[in-house]
C-alpha cells in the first residue's frame, strides 16, 4: 500500500500537470482608442500557425498552447499594426487585458503574418469608401480582391481578369486600353480611390505595379453621393506610405516575349515617422499571340504622407502611365455563314505597319484628414486628372463569303480633363441605449472628354482585297491624318462634359448593442452636361442589417441612382439622365473564427433612359433610347482557409437582364447583351505547411465557367450564338522570407476561347491565347 500511494500520487500529479500545461492561454479585449469595441481584427500567433478575429466584444482567445516565447499580431484595416511579445511558463495563461488599437488614417493592408486565418478575404472597406463599418454589418454585396490572390494569379492589369474573383462579373470585348467590365448586365464605372473616373472609351486599364486591392461594390452605392451605377462600381485603391519598410522587386518574363519589371519601395522619412512615402515603377514590354502587336507600357507612382499633427494629415500621390499600343488589333472579322471562331487563335486582321496609338495619363490627388476627437472626423480631397491620346483604330468596311475583306482604319485622338473635390464627415454618439453612425458631405466632379473620330480611310481596295483565308501582310498603304488643327477643334461632333454636384448625408443607426443596424440616407443631385439643361433629383437609401448569430448577418437594401447619360444621337445631343433602382437581400456569413466567409445575394434592378447602339451608325458611336431594363439575379461568395496550408475561393452568379419597357416594336422581353446567364469561378490555393520536406512550396488551381452568354449581342431569337466558355489556370510557387518565385500556366486545356457578337453582315470576336505562361521573380529587399 506504501508503494502504490506514491506512484497513484506521481501518477495524478503528471495527469494534472500535462492537462494543466495543455491548457494554457492567450486571451485579451481588443479595442480602438476611443475605447469602442474592435471587431474582426486579424490576430495570429507565432511562431505557431494559429490565427483567428476577434468577436462583436473584441474578445480573442489562444487556447492549448505550451510554455514558450510568443508574438500576438494584430492587423485591421484602417488601424495602426501591433505585436505583443508574450513568455508563457509552465502552468500558465496570460490575460492581456485590453489592447488599444490606434486609427492609421491611411494604412489599407489587413496584414498578417504566418498562419494567416483567410488569405482572400477582407473584413473592411478601404476608407475611400467613407464607411466605417465592417463588411459583414454593411446591407450591401462588397466583395474585394485583395494583393494576395492578384499575386498568387500573376495578374498584371484589370484585362487579364482580377475580376473573376468576384461573382457575376465578366470583361467585354476591348480596343486594348481599357477594361469593360459587367456587373449585374450593366457596365461598371471605374473608381480610383473613390473617385469616379470613367470615361466613355477609358480610363487607361488599371496596371496591378501601383494597386493595393480592387473594392466591387454592387448596387448604386449613395454613400459614393449618386457616383456609382445601379449595378455597381469597382474601385481601385492604390498603394499607400507605410511606417513599415518596404522594398520590394518583381521581374516577369512569359509567352509572346512578355518582359516586365516592377518596384516598390516605402517607409518612414523621419525618426518620428511623421513623414512617410511610398514608390512604384513599372516597365513592360509584351507581345501578343497575334502578329504584329506590342505593347510598352511606363508606370511611376509616387506618395507622400505628412502628419501635421497628432490630429491632422496630409496625402498626395501622383502616378503617371504611358502605354504604346495598337487599338481594334484584337479583333477578328468573318462571314456569318463560317461561323465564330472559323480562323485560327492566332489569326490578326491588323498589318504590319498598322499606326500606333500613344496614351498618356496623369494624376494627382491631394487629401486633408482631420479628427477633431475620438468621435467625428472630416475629409477633404482633391484630384485632377488628364488623360490624352493620339492614335487610330481598326474596324471593317466589308466582307465577302470568299473571305476578301476591305480593312478600315480611323483616327482617334481624345482627352479627357477632370477635376474632383470631395468633403465628408464621420462621426458617432449615442442616444441612450441607440448608437448612431454619421456620414455626409459633398461631392463634386467636373469631366470632358473631346475625341477626333471624323477621319477614316480604307486600308484595301476591292481590286486589291484583304483574303482572310489567303492572307498577306506588309503591301499595304494607310491614310494619313491631318492633326493640324487642335483636337478640341476638330472634336466638335464627339465632346461631352458634365458637373455634378452632390450632397449626402446618411445615419446608421444601431439598435440592441449594434446587433441590428438601421441605414437611413438620402441624396441630393444636380447634373449640369455640358450644353444641355440642368437636372435635379432627391434620391433615398434605406438600409437594415441583422446579426441573427454571431456568425449569420441578414440585410435588405432599397436605393437609387441617378447620373449623367454619356451616350449621344447622330446630332450630338445627350440623352436625359439613367435613374437606377435596386430592391436587394441577402446572407453574410463568418464561420470558425473567419476560417470561412460567404455570402449571398438576390436582387432586382430596374435602370430607366438605357440607350443602345444606333443600328444606323456603323461607327457605334452614336445611340438610340432603349427604354427601361430590369436586371435580376442572386450571387454567391466564399473565401475559405480551409486548413493551414488549403485556400479556396469559389463564387457562382445567375443574371438575367430584360427589356421591360421601350418604344422600340418587338423588344419588351428580349435579353440585354453583355452578360452570361451562369457564371462560376473557382481558385484553390495549397501552400505546404512548416513540416513538410516541400516547405515553401504551393500549388494553385483555378478555373472560370460561363454558360448562356453573350457580349455585345444576342442573335435573332434572342439566344446566345456563342459556345460556352471554360477555362483552367494554375501555378507553383515557392517562397522564403527573402524570395517568391512562381510559374503559371494559363488556359491549361489549350482551348480556342474567345467573345464576340453578330452585326449582321458580318461577325467579329477577340480570341484569346492558348495554352500560356509566366515566370515572376519577387525579392524583398528588407
Amino acid at each position: 500500500m506504501k508503494k502504490i500511494i506514491p506512484v497513484s500520487l506521481v501518477l495524478f500529479l503528471f495527469i494534472t500537470t500535462t492537462l494543466v500545461a495543455q491548457n494554457n492561454s492567450i486571451k485579451g479585449i481588443i479595442i480602438s482608442d476611443n475605447n469602442d469595441f474592435l471587431t474582426s481584427v486579424n490576430i495570429t500567433l507565432t511562431p505557431t500557425d494559429k490565427g483567428l478575429v476577434s468577436n462583436e466584444k473584441g474578445e480573442f482567445e489562444f487556447k492549448n498552447l505550451k510554455k514558450g516565447k510568443y508574438v500576438v499580431n494584430l492587423s485591421m484595416v484602417g488601424f495602426e499594426r501591433k505585436t505583443i511579445t508574450v513568455k508563457l511558463k509552465g502552468n500558465e495563461s496570460k490575460n492581456l487585458g485590453k489592447i488599444i488599437l490606434k486609427e492609421a488614417i491611411d494604412q489599407l493592408d489587413e496584414v498578417t503574418i504566418n498562419g494567416v486565418k483567410n488569405r482572400y478575404s477582407k473584413n473592411n472597406v478601404s476608407n475611400s469608401l467613407r464607411l466605417k463599418t465592417p463588411i459583414k454589418q454593411l446591407p450591401q454585396n462588397v466583395q474585394v480582391v485583395g494583393s494576395e490572390i492578384l499575386q498568387d494569379q500573376l495578374v498584371t492589369n484589370m484585362l487579364e481578369g482580377a475580376f473573376k474573383n468576384v461573382s457575376g462579373v465578366s470583361n467585354i470585348e476591348h480596343w486594348g486600353h481599357f477594361a469593360r467590365v459587367n456587373m449585374r448586365g450593366f457596365r461598371l464605372p471605374a473608381f480610383r480611390n473613390g473617385v469616379n473616373i470613367q470615361d466613355s472609351w477609358g480610363p487607361l486599364s488599371e496596371d496591378t505595379f501601383m494597386v493595393d486591392r480592387i473594392e466591387f461594390v454592387k448596387g448604386p452605392s449613395g454613400f459614393m453621393m449618386a457616383a456609382g451605377e445601379p449595378g455597381g462600381f469597382y474601385n481601385v485603391v492604390t498603394k499607400k506610405p507605410t511606417e513599415e519598410k518596404i522594398g520590394y522587386v518583381n521581374l516577369m518574363a512569359g509567352s509572346f516575349d512578355t518582359y516586365r519589371a516592377a518596384a516598390d519601395f516605402g517607409g518612414a522619412l523621419t525618426s518620428d515617422k511623421r513623414l512617410l512615402a511610398r514608390l512604384n515603377l513599372l516597365y513592360q514590354n509584351t507581345g501578343s499571340h497575334r502578329k504584329f502587336e506590342d505593347t510598352e507600357r511606363i508606370g511611376i507612382a509616387p506618395s507622400l504622407s505628412y502628419k501635421i499633427t497628432d490630429k491632422t494629415n496630409f496625402l498626395t500621390e501622383f502616378s503617371f502611365q504611358k502605354l504604346n499600343t495598337l487599338i481594334g488589333a484584337a479583333y477578328i472579322f468573318g462571314p456569318v455563314d463560317k461561323g465564330f471562331g472559323s480562323l485560327p487563335k492566332d489569326f490578326t486582321m491588323v498589318d504590319s505597319n498598322f499606326p500606333d496609338t500613344d496614351i498618356k495619363e496623369v494624376s494627382l490627388l491631394n487629401q486633408l484628414t482631420h479628427n477633431f476627437n475620438e468621435n467625428w472626423s472630416v475629409e477633404a480631397k482633391y484630384v485632377t486628372m488628364l488623360y490624352t491620346q493620339e492614335g487610330a483604330s481598326a474596324w471593317l468596311g466589308s466582307i465577302q463569303n470568299n473571305g476578301d475583306a476591305i480593312r478600315s482604319v480611323s483616327i482617334w485622338d481624345a482627352i479627357s480633363e477632370s477635376e474632383y473635390f470631395q468633403l465628408y464627415t464621420n462621426g458617432k454618439f449615442n442616444t441612450g441605449a441607440v448608437s448612431h453612425k454619421i456620414m455626409g458631405g459633398f461631392d463634386y466632379t467636373d469631366k470632358e472628354y473631346f475625341a477626333d473620330f471624323s477621319q477614316a480611310g480604307t486600308v484595301d481596295s476591292p481590286a486589291n482585297p484583304f483574303n482572310i483565308y489567303n492572307p498577306t501582310y506588309g503591301d499595304r498603304v494607310f491614310p494619313v491624318f491631318d492633326r493640324s488643327t487642335p483636337l478640341k477643334e476638330r472634336a466638335s461632333l464627339y465632346t461631352y462634359g458634365t458637373k455634378i454636384n452632390s450632397l449626402y448625408a446618411q445615419d446608421e443607426i444601431g439598435f440592441l448593442e449594434n446587433k441590428i443596424r438601421l441605414t437611413l440616407a438620402g441624396r441630393y443631385t444636380e447634373l449640369q452636361p455640358k450644353g444641355d439643361i440642368t437636372t435635379k433629383k432627391f434620391t433615398p437609401r434605406i438600409g437594415l442589417s441583422a446579426d441573427i448569430t454571431p456568425q449569420i448577418t441578414a440585410y435588405g437594401l432599397y436605393d437609387q441612382s441617378f447620373l449623367a447619360n454619356d451616350a449621344i444621337d447622330n446630332t450630338g445631343k445627350r440623352f436625359d439622365p439613367i435613374e437606377g433602382t435596386i430592391y436587394e437581400a441577402g446572407l453574410k456569413t463568418n464561420w470558425l473564427n473567419g476560417k470561412i466567409n460567404a455570402s449571398l445575394s438576390a436582387y432586382i434592378i430596374n435602370k430607366n433612359n438605357m440607350t443602345t447602339s444606333d443600328p444606323t451608325d456603323p461607327t457605334r458611336q452614336f445611340s438610340i433610347l432603349l427604354g427601361e431594363v430590369e436586371s435580376k439575379g442572386f450571387e454567391f461568395d466564399m473565401q475559405a482557409h480551409i486548413t493551414s496550408e488549403l485556400d479556396l475561393l469559389l463564387n457562382y452568379a445567375n443574371t438575367n437582364v430584360e427589356i421591360a419597357k421601350s418604344d422600340i416594336p418587338n423588344t419588351v422581353g428580349t435579353r440585354i447583351a453583355g452578360h452570361a446567364k451562369h457564371i462560376t469561378n473557382g481558385w484553390l490555393n495549397y501552400n505546404f505547411n512548416e513540416n513538410s520536406a516541400l516547405k515553401g512550396f504551393g500549388l494553385s488551381l483555378g478555373y472560370q465557367y460561363l454558360v448562356d452568354r453573350s457580349s455585345w449581342a444576342w442573335n435573332a431569337d434572342n439566344k446566345t450564338e456563342l459556345p460556352d466558355y471554360f477555362r483552367m489556370d494554375g501555378g507553383i510557387h515557392w517562397k522564403n522570407n527573402k524570395l517568391r518565385v512562381a510559374l503559371n500556366i494559363n488556359n491549361i486545356l489549350n482551348k480556342h476561347l474567345y467573345s464576340g457578337a453578330n452585326y449582321g453582315t458580318y461577325l467579329y470576336w477577340q480570341s484569346e491565347p492558348g495554352i500560356n505562361g509566366r515566370v515572376s521573380l519577387t525579392y524583398n529587399l528588407f
